[in-house]
């Protein structure tokens, strides 16, 4: 049968867990016979990829706020139109590993940039495309950094980014944002509880999830 596309966005704080949710969602999905695209911000796009390596290498001061702001929206913009906006028009599924609320929690309640200001230029670039359904993995700041801290350990290191090394204060603020969108409009978003084991939180993302999608059958 027929299936109109449909956005589902993953947000929270560093160390969340929200992209190893992505993956096995994207997994799930395609096993049930649905036509899935996994994409990011910043990265979704050629371009994408080369703003992304800009905004997270480095030092932690080494871009403007300013020049940070714009370069999100900028690839927002690019991803909106050479990616999102067609897959979903074909019906496909379209999961992000973060959109345009990251923007408002980090460089909005993160950075301080006025939240009207901030609103302005995600509705320019998203040309007012909104999720159908937004995942927040909730977690306590210190056990998020935690996470990042025990991945640069054992035989695969990685290496923290430019927004993983600011201080726990910014990202604070960072999570108090994303709470403060939820309380804004509840209707859209989820809460997920990043605590325990990655089956866990897989357990309640699918509670979630099919509240939009069966995740039994097939299209």
């Amino acid at each position: 049968m027929a299936f109109s596309g449909r956005l589902i966005t993953f947000e929270g704080i560093d160390g969340s867990g929200k992209s190893t949710q992505l993956q096995l969602l994207a997994r799930l999905l395609g096993t049930a016979g649905y036509d899935v695209l996994t994409t990011r911000e910043p990265g979704g796009t050629q371009l994408g990829k080369r703003i992304r390596a800009a905004l997270l290498d480095g030092e932690h001061d080494s871009v403007d706020p300013l020049a940070e702001l714009l370069l999100y929206a900028a690839d927002r913009a690019q991803h909106i139109r050479q990616l999102v906006r067609p897959a979903l028009q074909s019906g496909r599924i379209v999961l992000s590993d973060r959109f345009f609320d990251a923007t408002v929690a980090y460089q909005g309640y993160g950075r301080g940039f006025q939240l009207d200001l901030v609103h302005q230029l995600n509705r320019l670039a998203t040309e007012g495309l909104t999720p159908d359904l937004t995942l927040v993995y909730d977690l306590e700041v210190a056990a998020g950094l935690g996470r990042i801290r025990d991945r640069q350990t054992g035989s695969s290191v990685e290496q923290p980014d430019r927004l993983d090394r600011e201080p726990l204060e910014f990202h604070q603020r960072v999570r108090d944002g994303y709470h403060a969108l939820i309380a804004a409009d509840p209707h859209r978003f989820r809460v997920i509880s990043a605590a325990g084991s990655i089956d866990e939180v897989f357990e309640r993302t699918c509670r979630e999830v099919s509240t939009v999608i069966s995740l039994t059958g097939s299209i």
